[in-house]
């Protein structure tokens, strides 16, 4: 499936519903199980704080993808979750091509740039970034080739083991966790990945986690609390 589906046909767990919180779809629940309603809001707040002043092509993310001067490739990331590490690409030049398998989350993300499209400073952002609503370990190339997309590098963001220590992000991994379960199919998905990434594989693990299943990465990239394994199979060019 490629198309984002309306919230109001999804069904969703007991407990866990989606509705509108001031102008933006959110997923709700139980806040003392599942803290406050989710969205994705690329226009304020920290997505807002993190374009301004997040650190531009310095950051992890963008330095493990591949921009650099005169480099920005397109990229797949294909556990696109809130659209937070897609957001930062694409604020930096990158074509961005987002795939969640959650049909709500994916609803999520279709509402947030939808309201990106419509506001002055994040209007050229949203326009570099595409929505694909699929399972990227079952689906990667075909997904790709719906969006006619050129995939020079795929991200890879999953959700199993991250071990957070905030009680905001604990609760709020609990909707994942409650929509998704854990991602245990990872090496499956590293492997959809190196078959369609033209350029390379970038995977975001907690720092000291293993790296998943499969190959081993040929270089690593380490931040505070993560780090990125990347798997190459040529050279970014600049154009």
């Amino acid at each position: 499936m490629s198309q984002v589906a309306s919230p109001e046909s999804l069904v969703l767990p007991s407990g866990l519903a989606l509705r509108y919180v001031d102008g933006q779809l959110a997923l709700s629940g139980d806040e003392r199980h599942y803290g406050k309603p989710l969205s994705v809001d690329f226009v304020a707040g920290k997505a807002a704080h993190r374009r301004q002043f997040g650190g531009g092509r310095g950051q992890l993310v963008a330095k493990a993808c591949g921009l650099a001067k005169g480099v920005t490739p397109n990229v797949v990331d294909a556990t696109a979750g809130l659209g937070r590490d897609a957001f930062v690409l694409a604020s930096l030049g990158a074509q961005v091509l987002l795939i969640e398998r959650v049909a709500a989350i994916a609803a999520l993300l279709q509402d947030g740039l939808a309201r990106a499209a419509l506001a002055d400073d994040t209007a050229a952002i949203a326009a570099r970034m595409t929505l694909r609503h699929g399972d990227a370990a079952e689906q990667l190339a075909a997904l790709v080739t719906s969006a006619v997309f050129d995939p020079e590098v795929v991200h890879l963001d999953p959700m199993f083991p991250h071990r957070e220590k905030s009680a905001l992000v604990k609760k709020e991994m609990r909707l994942f966790r409650e929509l998704a379960g854990n991602d245990d199919d990872a090496p499956r998905l590293l492997e959809a990945a190196l078959d369609v990434a033209t350029h390379r594989v970038v995977v975001k693990r907690p720092r000291k986690a293993p790296p998943i299943g499969g190959p081993a990465p040929q270089h690593t990239l380490e931040g505070k609390t993560s780090r990125y394994d990347l798997y190459v199979h040529r050279s970014l060019t600049r154009r």
